[in-house]
C-alpha cells in the first residue's frame, strides 16, 4: 500500500508539474527582404507637389476699336453713353425702369473697366437748399448702391450733390421738375 501510495503521490506530482508548465509564447520571424535584382534603381522620394498660382486681378483692358473708347472725355460727357436715373418727389428711392437704366450702365461701366464716375445727385427748385442737397446725396449714394452690388468695383464711383443748383430743365412746372430729380453720371477718368 505505501508503494500504491507513493506510485498516486508520483502520478499527482507530475500531473502538477505539467499543468504549471507554461508554454513558451511563438517567436515571430522577421519576413525576409523582397529579392533585389540588378535592374531596379533605388527608389528617390516624391518631388514636392507643384506651387498653387494665385489668380492675378488684371483690370479689364478698354475696347479701343470702338467711337466711345476712343472719344475725349468732353465728347464722352456731351454726348453720355450712361443714363441720368429720375426719382419721385421727396424720394431717394430707385424704381424699377430706374434699375433697368442702372442695369444698362453697369454693363457699360463693366465694358470700361478703367473709367472713374462722379454720380452726381439733384433735385427740383422745390424745399430748401440745406434739405435738397441731402436728398441729392442720398439719391447719388442709392445709385452708387446699386451700381456696386451689381459688381461694379466702389473706388471707381464717387458722389457729390448739387441739390437744386444745376437744373437740367429751366421750367417751373412738374415736367421740369421730374427731369430736375435725377442722379447724373460724370466720366471724370478714362
Amino acid at each position: 500500500m505505501v508503494r500504491r501510495t507513493a506510485v498516486v503521490f508520483m502520478a499527482v506530482s507530475l500531473a502538477a508539474v505539467v499543468a504549471c508548465h507554461k508554454k513558451a509564447p511563438p517567436v515571430a520571424r522577421p519576413a525576409p527582404p523582397p529579392p533585389t535584382t540588378a535592374t531596379t534603381a533605388p527608389s528617390r522620394p516624391p518631388s514636392p507637389p507643384d506651387p498653387v498660382r494665385e489668380p492675378t486681378s488684371v483690370p479689364a483692358e478698354p475696347v479701343r476699336d470702338d467711337a466711345i473708347a476712343s472719344a475725349s472725355l468732353d465728347d464722352l460727357n456731351r454726348n453720355s453713353p450712361l443714363k441720368p436715373v429720375f426719382y419721385e418727389l421727396d424720394s431717394s428711392d430707385v424704381s424699377p425702369a430706374g434699375q433697368k437704366v442702372l442695369d444698362e450702365n453697369a454693363t457699360l461701366l463693366k465694358r470700361y473697366g478703367s473709367w472713374a464716375i462722379t454720380i452726381e445727385g439733384h433735385c427740383d427748385e422745390r424745399g430748401p437748399a440745406e434739405y435738397n442737397l441731402a436728398l441729392g446725396e442720398r439719391r447719388a449714394v442709392a445709385a452708387r448702391s446699386y451700381l456696386v452690388a451689381q459688381g461694379i468695383s466702389a473706388d471707381r464711383l464717387r458722389i457729390v450733390s448739387y441739390g437744386k443748383e444745376f437744373p437740367f430743365d429751366p421750367g417751373h412746372d412738374e415736367s421740369a421738375f421730374g427731369k430736375n430729380r435725377r442722379a447724373h453720371f460724370v466720366i471724370t477718368a478714362k
